[in-house]
């Protein structure tokens, strides 16, 4: 992983992601975009990192632009925006090769994990949270 391209996860479409309509349901997208952004504190935090601090989902925003169906292989993108306080933005897109299929907008909050009370997002862990995540259009 370097930090000048997003960090990127493969996902395989399954029956069980399909939905009446015969194609991914939305909820399987929502799902993807959170296991995105899991993978990618997973990558870039240390053990002492993730045992003091967890996320809380306070905003979630998304656009279906196109659908994916059985058998698909998908590629999430996820980098990250500003960061205000204990609040930053994450930006996560999924794809099927070059077809956008979502493209999302989310305001996570860290918190201490002990307390559990919001907590400022200094300097270091932007940086952080930068590593491996520059927006795609860049």
């Amino acid at each position: 992983m370097n930090d000048t391209s997003p960090f990127a996860l493969t996902f395989q479409v399954n029956p069980q992601d399909i939905d009446e309509l015969n194609h991914v349901n939305n909820v399987v997208y929502v799902r993807w975009v959170q296991e995105i952004a899991q993978a990618h504190w997973d990558a870039v935090a240390s053990p002492e990192l993730k045992s003091g601090n967890v996320w809380m989902l306070l905003r979630h925003e998304i656009d279906y632009k196109s659908q994916s169906f059985l058998g698909d292989t998908i590629t999430g993108y996820t980098w990250v925006g500003e960061a205000k306080g204990a609040r930053f933005e994450r930006f996560v897109k999924l794809t099927r090769g070059s077809v956008l299929l979502t493209y999302s907008r989310l305001v996570w909050c860290m918190l201490d994990a002990k307390s559990l009370k919001p907590k400022r997002i200094d300097a270091r862990m932007v940086e952080l949270l930068k590593v491996g995540s520059s927006s795609p259009e860049s």
